[in-house]
């Protein structure tokens, strides 16, 4: 703070008689790192816009049917195959009564646990090949690299098809449909995480770690992984629109969820109808177009809150 003191002399008079103080403060708030993200993520307004709505979406889809009068079970067979707009049905109805509201929200609530079980299963995955090869380096990465590439050359859409029917013989749960896109989901965060840790392990305080005796478990699930957050954040928000449309591909060929509903089984299912009664298809197509371009809107800012370069949003 910058003080400037004033002496004013009285009129036919020697001495001061007041004493004026004026007064200016000049203050820098230093904002961590962590503020800096969340500042740039918030004035993203394409970015915020895309969280409340895709917020919105989903609470709604968990909240609002303990509360709508039909089940995603209930048939209403005096009103089967009604569009959009029937009374007591604002989405309609399929052929055998049951409201496709009800059946949105569920196939919502389903599709979003298995984005989330994918994340995990991918992720975990992806951290430990990735991890491993980046901080350990020589024989450990060329071996696990090269695991990574001979798993990327394998078809996926092939293999997932051919894995999901073995998998789903008894019927397709969510944990089973997770687990097989999860099983080619993780090699992108596997490259991202190894290049990642090559260059943060050259870093003083990783050595200034080794020198005080951690050890590499240590290292790197207290220094190395907190310091890759922003990675993992912006693969995760783009993996989970990803394995959105990878259910609702599986779902459509036949190996999804089997005995429930989810966005691609309403998909599947309405394609029959999609001349004759398009809000069967066109409703939850629409659903999973406005999720999946939600994610990536949210992905989109969380890239450019942890690495500012690719916007112009000032922090």
């Amino acid at each position: 703070m910058t003080t400037v003191q004033q002496t004013t002399p009285t009129v036919g008079g020697s001495g001061p008689s007041s004493t004026g103080t004026v007064a200016g403060e000049f203050t820098v708030r230093a904002r961590s790192q962590r503020q800096q993200i969340i500042r740039r993520f918030v004035r993203n307004r394409r970015a915020m816009g895309a969280l409340i709505l895709l917020a919105v979406i989903v609470l709604t889809s968990f909240i609002y049917p303990l509360f709508y009068r039909w089940s995603y079970t209930d048939q209403d067979k005096l009103a089967a195959n009604k569009p959009p707009g029937t009374p007591g049905h604002l989405l309609g109805t399929e052929d055998i009564g049951k409201d496709l509201l009800a059946l949105l929200m569920r196939g919502i609530q389903r599709s979003s646990i298995i984005a989330l079980l994918f994340i995990l299963i991918a992720g975990v995955v992806g951290i430990l090949i990735g991890g491993l090869a980046g901080y350990y380096g020589r024989y450990v990465d060329n071996l696990l690299m090269r695991f990574v590439d001979l798993v990327l050359t394998i078809p996926q859409l092939v293999v997932l098809v051919v894995i999901a029917a073995k998998v789903q013989k008894g019927g397709g749960t969510i944990l089973s449909v997770a687990l097989v896109i999860g099983l080619f989901g993780w090699m992108d965060l596997a490259r991202i995480l190894r290049s990642q840790f090559l260059s943060l392990r050259e870093r003083e305080f990783v050595e200034a770690a080794h020198a005080l005796g951690a050890s590499d478990r240590r290292i790197i699930f207290k220094h190395l992984i907190p310091n890759s957050l922003g990675q993992i954040i912006v693969w995760a928000t783009l993996g989970a629109a990803t394995s959105v449309l990878a259910e609702a591909s599986l779902t459509y060929l036949g190996f999804g969820v089997q005995g429930d509903t989810s966005l691609g089984v309403l998909v599947s299912d309405g394609v029959a109808a999609a001349d004759s009664r398009p809000w069967l298809f066109y409703t939850p197509g629409l659903a999973i177009m406005v999720i999946v371009m939600c994610i990536s809107f949210i992905g989109d800012g969380v890239r450019d809150a942890f690495d500012p370069s690719h916007s112009r949003v000032r922090a």
